[in-house]
């Protein structure tokens, strides 16, 4: 049989992943990321987080070459392209379809009073009732601030989009977006089943610079002659599939189903369980959206919890206390600490505005600092738990909404790697961690081979992946994990007041 792959990207902060996928197979043929070291965040004032969308491009172009030099694929080989994508972002191109500024990320904050300030003056419940969520800081109001702030950038906007939109334009040259995506802008009207014109006409935004809507599954473009040339592809292969990093993350740990949970642990941290109700925080804490195998007979929404100081916060201290370490070396210095780290705790709220805060940014916090008890070793390992209770202060949330938590599915990478992650989070929730041999790059690639028709089923998709390791709650740790978390929550009240 004639060799056939399926490509995939996933579009993050810190760098851009490919993946080549044997379709008949399932496995994975090659992978590789670009940069070597992480991607530049531009923060011209305190708050502001920005990347140029050229950039990502440009260390798309490099993953793929990296990826050349692993499999000499043929261009009649590649069948379909599958896209992942830093979720929240904005993108805002010209008529020429060319970026007119930097993309303001997820991370960035800058809009979270404008995105209050409609929360109250909407109406708390008529936000909640059609929108599932606050404003907040989402890629509505960050167009609004450039509304607001940057009127000679605003009236030359021909179409705005997220972060994957972006990627797929330079492969297709369609400016497109898909309702998984408009949904994680908070631009879906979850009542009217279309776009958010109620919260566009607040902001006095035309909708006719939103993108056309694609499926999220399915022919969404072609790709061209340029882009065929530098992929090393065919032109005319279609682009099949588009989603969010952590919708994405969910399909490639096939979480897909109402109860399942999928988590990552990359610059942020996110949990992201399936439901099939549209429910909703009161205080929009947690958020829900459109999730990608949503359907109008068969809806699915995704609950996201994200932690924006996770991987950036142990990436921090390598920089800063652990640059003759590696991280492993990191990990099993954390690994000689007993659990709650000698009374250390870390607060990994270094990143911006947290959601699970309800949108306040009250900064890194590292408290109970002893000169004679704690060193180097104790820090990391109060990092990593404070992640992990941070993630936990999230879960609940998302408990009280009704979700139940027992099984969690990750890839095995990341801050997953660590045996101090790994089993914090397993006693902390008391739920069993499940890691599997898959990313988001892979994951797309996988799903552009059911959006292009090769798989007839998701099952399909899942070909050649595989359970690498298994963690369940450790019964003499748990009772210290969940008091050393209790300790830490206290300490959490008083920062927040």
């Amino acid at each position: 049989m004639p060799l056939k792959y399926l490509l995939g990207f996933d579009i993050g902060s810190s760098s851009v992943k490919a993946a080549l996928i044997d379709a008949v197979s399932g496995k994975l043929a090659a992978a590789a990321f670009s940069p070597s070291s992480e991607m530049e965040i531009l923060s011209v004032k305190p708050g502001f987080a920005e990347q140029d969308p050229e950039k990502w491009w440009e260390e798309l172009i490099n993953a793929v070459n990296k990826l050349r030099q692993q499999v000499s694929y043929q261009p009649d080989e590649i069948i379909a392209i599958g896209i992942s994508y830093q979720m929240h972002g904005l993108v805002c191109v010209d008529k020429n379809l060319q970026p007119l500024r930097p993309s303001i990320i997820w991370c960035d904050s800058r809009a979270v009073e404008i995105g209050d300030k409609a929360f109250k003056e909407l109406g708390e419940e008529f936000c909640l009732k059609y929108f599932l969520n606050s404003p907040g800081n989402f890629t509505a109001s960050k167009l609004k601030w450039v509304k607001e702030n940057e009127p000679q950038v605003y009236q030359k906007i021909y179409k705005v989009m997220l972060p994957g939109d972006y990627i797929a334009l330079k492969l297709t040259g369609d400016a497109a977006t898909t309702i998984s995506g408009l949904s994680e802008g908070i631009l879906w009207d979850y009542q009217d089943n279309a776009v958010a014109k109620k919260l566009l006409d607040y902001y006095a935004i035309d909708e006719n610079i939103l993108s056309p809507i694609v499926p999220t599954f399915g022919d969404q473009g072609r790709l061209n002659k340029q882009s065929a040339a530098i992929l090393g592809a065919s032109a005319g292969v279609p682009v099949t599939y588009r989603a969010g990093d952590q919708p994405n993350n969910a399909f490639s740990l096939n979480v897909l189903q109402p109860g399942e949970i999928a988590a990552t642990a990359g610059t942020s941290g996110v949990v992201y369980g399936v439901t099939d109700k549209t429910n909703y925080d009161p205080l929009s804490r947690v958020n829900p959206f459109v999730h990608v195998n949503n359907m109008d007979k068969d809806k699915r929404y995704g609950i996201l919890l994200c932690v924006n100081g996770t991987g950036i916060l142990n990436s921090w201290l390598r920089k800063n206390f652990f640059s003759d370490l590696s991280y492993q070396q990191m990990n099993d210095e954390a690994a000689k600490i007993s659990v709650g780290s000698e009374g250390l705790k870390f607060f990994p709220f270094g990143n911006g505005a947290e959601r699970i805060l309800s949108n306040k940014n009250i900064t890194a916090n590292l408290k109970g600092l002893q000169f004679n008890t704690h060193h180097r070793g104790h820090i990391a390992r109060a990092a990593q738990e404070g992640i992990v209770f941070a993630l936990n202060y999230g879960m609940e949330i998302m408990q009280q909404m009704g979700m139940e938590l027992k099984t969690i599915r990750a890839g095995h990478t990341n801050m997953f790697l660590s045996e101090v992650f790994a089993t914090t989070f397993s006693n902390v929730s008391d739920c069993v961690i499940e890691l599997y041999n898959t990313d988001g790059a892979a994951g797309a690639a996988r799903a552009a081979g059911y959006g292009a028709g090769f798989y007839k089923s998701f099952a399909e998709c899942f070909k050649g992946m595989e359970v690498i390791r298994k963690i369940e709650p450790e019964k003499e740790s748990v009772q210290q994990t969940a008091d050393a978390y209790q300790n830490w929550k206290q300490e959490l009240s008083s920062l927040i007041k």
